[in-house]
């Protein structure tokens, strides 16, 4: 019977960036059809251990709830994923969750991801316009071409592939796959691609293509099955072209 089921769990727990991680386990009343947020939120409703005593609330982030804002992402039994999509009854027990390594921790599974803003920054990740007045409707893009620059903007930002990705760590600027794709994504779009010899320059740069290692765990860890292996082997190509552009000038044409 559910009533006398229940659900244990054991969350790497830190205070702040420069304290050090603790594991602390808690054991909660199972109801069916809970995740992972359901079961912090239980937690956050009567913050006590497994052996009884009175803690600190856990913290993580979220928000949508339904795997659209990519916010509640940490590591659930070693795989880093959506907390909100990750169902307590297909999990094994004990469940244990930690924050993404990749990122500096703010506080137990709430991390900054700060550098992944900055990427954003770094690439343009946006359709420049100008002014706000009526421009009238926008250009129209082949509906084949629409059809696969949808799959790319899927991209919630989770961070994901970033924590699955070898080469993104601490001792790396390595912007990391998803912002590949993003240039690819930005690049496609009749109006962006009025800006994507500024993206492409950005790839070329320290921290851009050059460091990715191809293992391929990010498309395997993408959350929304984004075809980044794909955008990265677009992107190599299309930045070795921008290089031949760079080197004969602009005047000088190379598609």
């Amino acid at each position: 019977m559910s009533e006398n089921k229940t659900v244990r769990i054991i969350v790497t727990r830190q205070e702040n960036m420069d304290s050090a991680p603790y594991e602390e386990e808690f054991v909660i009343p199972y109801r069916p059809n809970m995740n992972v947020i359901s079961a912090l939120m239980e937690i956050q409703r009567n913050p006590v251990n497994a052996k009884g005593e009175k803690t600190t609330p856990i913290t993580w982030d979220m928000n949508c709830l339904e795997e659209v804002c990519g916010a509640c992402s940490m590591v659930i039994n070693g795989k880093p994923r959506q907390s909100c999509a990750a169902l307590v009854d297909k999990l094994e027990q004990p469940i244990r969750l930690a924050p993404m390594s990749t990122f500096p921790v703010i506080r137990d599974l709430q991390v900054d991801r700060n550098r992944m803003f900055d990427s954003l920054k770094r690439i343009k990740a946006w359709i420049p316009i100008d002014g706000t007045y009526e421009l009238g409707p926008g250009p129209r893009m082949p509906e084949r071409k629409r059809q696969w620059a949808y799959e790319l903007s899927k991209c919630m930002t989770c961070g994901v592939c970033l924590e699955a990705c070898p080469n993104v760590n601490s001792k790396s600027d390595f912007m990391g796959p998803a912002f590949i794709s993003l240039v690819r994504l930005y690049n496609s779009h009749p109006t962006g691609a009025m800006n994507k010899d500024e993206r492409l320059n950005a790839l070329m740069g320290d921290g851009g293509l050059q460091d990715c290692g191809n293992s391929q765990n990010c498309v395997q860890a993408c959350p929304k099955g984004i075809p980044l292996t794909t955008s990265i082997a677009a992107m190599n190509r299309a930045s070795t072209v921008q290089s031949f552009r760079n080197f004969f000038g602009s005047d000088h044409h190379v598609d």
